[in-house]
């Protein structure tokens, strides 16, 4: 399959990508983004941007849709395309267990994000392996997920936003991975509505702290009882209780670092 190429401004009326996600499973672009908010659980952690709102719900989903899961805790992520039209309803990704930090020197995001649905060229099952690898900056403008650690860096050429603020990264005519901006406005906790306000500065740096305190290396040094990694895990947990704004969101954060002081203090 070829690249996809970046629109120009000329082509804003017929912006049309098509790329493969997932194993094999070819797609173009349409005019229908998901409507739904994302909800980002911090306790899980996952992305998820469709209808439903409790496991029931999924699995009624599950019936009037086709895509890359049929079963629950398979290890991919989920994507439901409906059955007669084959347009993208719902999906959910999970964040992956390896941080990659910034390194000097970090190419640009690339082309902007260009808001569409998606539709399956046919109505096949497919696999959509979960990404190996994540950035979070200290403010948390964005969390970037992808399939190799070797593909952090890489520059999309693409960046098709298939929800608010959610977007796959397309590169030589295939899905790479994914990125959230501003992920801190979306936190929750399991499928409930994040809150509609704009987070706090503060809740932005407590959320990049946390991703890095659950993922590895840090979580490792977290669990050998490594002195530096304790301290960061104090300072964090510091932070959050005396945080006084953003307080649903602060309180969600709490309970991850609170769970994870729990799990491993000696």
């Amino acid at each position: 399959m070829a690249p996809c190429r970046p629109p120009s401004r000329s082509d804003e009326a017929t912006f049309m990508v098509k790329f493969t996600i997932g194993d094999a499973l070819p797609v173009e672009t349409t005019r229908n983004p998901l409507a739904h908010t994302p909800r980002f659980d911090i306790t899980t952690p996952a992305v998820t941007v469709a209808q439903y709102a409790d496991m029931a719900g999924r699995e009624r989903l599950l019936g009037t849709t086709f895509g890359s899961t049929q079963w629950l805790w398979a290890a991919s992520d989920d994507a439901f395309f409906d059955q007669e039209s084959r347009e993208l309803v719902g999906i959910s990704f999970f964040v992956p267990p390896l941080f990659a930090p910034a390194h000097a020197g970090v190419p640009s995001a690339g082309p902007p994000s260009r808001s569409a649905g998606l539709r399956a060229d046919a109505g096949e099952a497919f696999e959509l392996p979960q990404a190996t690898a994540f950035r979070c900056d200290p403010e948390a403008a964005e969390l970037r997920c992808v399939q190799d650690p070797g593909l952090i860096d890489v520059v999309p050429d693409a960046r098709i936003g298939i929800a608010r603020d959610l977007a796959l990264l397309v590169r030589d005519g295939r899905m790479i991975g994914w990125s959230l901006t501003d992920p801190a406005r979306y936190v929750t906790s399991g499928l409930a509505e994040p809150e509609s306000a704009p987070p706090s500065p503060l809740t932005r740096l407590r959320l990049a702290e946390c991703l890095a305190l659950i993922s590895e290396p840090l979580v490792e040094a977290v669990r050998d009882q490594d002195p530096d990694a304790w301290r960061t895990l104090r300072q964090t947990e510091r932070a959050l209780r005396e945080q006084s704004d953003d307080l649903r969101r602060r309180d969600v954060l709490y309970e991850v670092v609170g769970r994870l002081i729990e799990d491993h203090a000696s």
